[in-house]
Parts: C-alpha cells; structure tokens; sequence
C-alpha cells in the first residue's frame, strides 16, 4: 500500500498508540502525521500519560500485554469514557467479538491482516466519528440556536459509522443505505407518521452496526458459513444495541437494531419474539433487509433476481416475514418496479 499520502487534518487531535510493533507504528505516523501522535510500548506509562493529557483516538495493540490489556481498558474508562479505542488483534484472540465490544468496552477493533489498508480506513472513520462527537457535544453545552447543526451532526455521524461497518466488509457496501430507501416506500404506503419515517430511515441506516464487532475471518469469509461462525454472526444486533445503547439520541432507533432478525412465527434472534410484539419499523426493516441480502452478490453466491425475491417473500410472509407488511411490499415491487430499480442502480 502506498502511505506517502498526508491527511489534512485538524492538528488538535491527538492519538495514542500502545504497541510494540515498529511497522504499526511508522506506518501510522506517517499516514497521519499532521496529527499530535504519541507511541508508547508499556501499558503502565500509557495509563499514567492518559491520566495527565487529553488523547482523542487510541490505538491498542492487544497483543503487547493481554492481560494486562483487559485491566488497563477498565481503568481507562474508570476516568475517561469518551476517548475512541481502536483495539488490534490477532486473528481468534478474543473469545467472542460480544466480548471485545461489551466487556472490554471499545468502539471498534482490528484484525491484523495483510490489507494494512483497512486500519487506515478504520482509524480514518474513527476520527471522523471523534469531530462529529465533539461538534455534537460543544452543540449540547451551548444550547442555544443549534437544532438545524445538530441534526446534520447528528445524521453525518450515522453516515461515519454506518461507513465503518462497510469497510469491513466490502459486499455490503451501500446495502445499509438501499434497505434504507426500500423501508422508506414501506413507511409510505403504511402512512407512518413523519417521527416514525425519521426513525425507520435513521434505524435502517444504523440496522448493521453491530457488525463491526464480528471477527473479520467470519465476516470475509468466501464461502458459506459453518454452525459455529453463524451463531456469532448472530451476535451482530446485541452488538450493535449495546454500541448504542450509551447515546440517548439513538434510543428510539435501538428496537430496530435489536429487533431486525426477529421472525414473525417467533424463530428468530436474538429474543425470539413473536408477531406484533416484533416492534412495526423492525418488521419493515426485516422485509427490506432480506430482499437486498437476496438481491446483492456476495463473493460465493450471484444475486437472485427480483423476481426470485420476490418469490422468496411470498413464499416465507406469515413465517419470517409479517404478511402485512409483505403485502405492501409485494405490491410496490410489481408496481414501481422502477423505483426498486433506481436505487439499487443509485447504491
């Protein structure tokens, strides 16, 4: 990969880096070097220069002391809750990606790999998701004129992270952003109110998040998934609940995320709910989410077409699907065909 690009950047971010290893370190320094960066090699200094400065990003190296790692990350947030950690590790380090998002409690982790390329990206989107934090909260502490600059803060850190989870895996790019537009003409023919629209369109963006928490080598994977990889492909919308489980602007989008795998018979995950206790803009984002997965390529498997989804649909409403909301859906794939097929062409 070429690094001999400098960032424009704001020199007040500042970015810690935990590692020992050289190549990590040069790389980044050189890729961001507008950046306030400092590298240390031992957790116990890191700790103590944390307590003292101000650091807006780090990246930790798990394998530089594990277990000294998964003490030293309490205790980082015992003082300091909002600085972004990028957490590196090993491939099958960590037992479960639940685990390295919940108990370990960072944004985002890295497996290294031999595509150096989507650490940069993912630090990259990290201090993207930091700027629009911090407008955010300068918007909350003045409180004053400011609900037009928060909303676009608001939706502009929806876009960063919803980015974050395609890095990771390139054939969902622009899926998040599709099943958005599809629930849209869903929430228009139920006559949703315009909150509920908002809250459909910000949660169906939001609908994956949690895979950013999922192992690359199950996430990548070219090739069906075994029983194992599946149960932690799973995990995603409990990952993703608890990603955003801390921000109270994302409350009302947080059924979506949870709920959006749920089957109307009661078959699905992660809490198996059953018929209309299965929250409305999760059963709409259910129908939009599986006719894109359906409709989209993957590296082991062509796209159906959209009449094979659409066969498909029929064929699960009433089991996976809410019939009602199959039924609309049906209704506008055979008769605005055209606009299914604009935005699938549009992302």
């Amino acid at each position: 990969m070429e690094l001999d690009i400098v960032r424009e950047v704001n020199t007040k971010d500042r970015i810690l880096i935990l590692s020992d290893i050289d190549f990590i370190i040069n790389s980044l320094k050189l890729y961001f070097q507008n950046y306030d960066i400092v590298d240390l090699r031992d957790p116990d200094e890191a700790l103590k220069l944390l307590k003292e400065e101000k650091f807006d990003l780090m990246i930790l190296d798990y394998i530089i002391d594990s277990v000294h790692i998964e003490n030293i990350i309490p205790e980082i947030r015992s003082f300091d809750k909002n600085i972004y950690i990028l957490l590196i590790t090993e491939p099958k380090d960590l037992v479960s990606p639940l685990e390295t998002i919940k108990k370990l409690d960072v944004q985002s982790y890295y497996e290294r790999s031999e595509s150096f390329d989507q650490l940069i990206l993912l630090v990259e989107s990290a201090l993207r998701s930091v700027h629009q934090m911090k407008t955010i909260q300068e918007i909350n502490e003045k409180l004053t004129q400011t609900n037009t600059l928060l909303e676009q803060s608001y939706l502009d850190s929806i876009e960063i992270l919803k980015n974050t989870v395609e890095v990771k895996d390139f054939y969902t790019k622009g899926h998040s952003s599709r099943v958005a537009e599809y629930s849209k003409l869903i929430g228009e023919k139920l006559n949703l109110t315009p909150d509920e629209k908002q809250t459909l369109q910000i949660g169906s963006l939001f609908h994956d998040i949690g895979k950013i928490g999922i192992p690359d080598s199950i996430l990548l994977k070219d090739g069906p998934l075994t029983m194992d990889e599946y149960e932690k492909i799973k995990e995603h919308p409990v990952i993703g609940t608890h990603i955003l489980s801390n921000a109270s602007i994302f409350s009302n989008i947080l059924p979506i995320v949870r709920h959006h795998h749920e089957y109307f018979d009661g078959s699905g995950y992660p809490d198996k709910l059953v018929g209309e206790s299965i929250p409305l803009l999760a059963r709409i984002v259910a129908v939009a989410d599986a006719f894109d997965a359906m409709t989209s390529k993957r590296s082991y498997r062509d796209a159906s077409t959209f009449d094979e989804a659409k066969e498909e649909i029929r064929r699960c409403s009433g089991s996976q699907f809410d019939p009602a909301i199959a039924k609309v859906f049906l209704n506008i794939l055979n008769n605005d065909a055209e606009k299914i097929m604009q935005i699938h062409k549009n992302y």
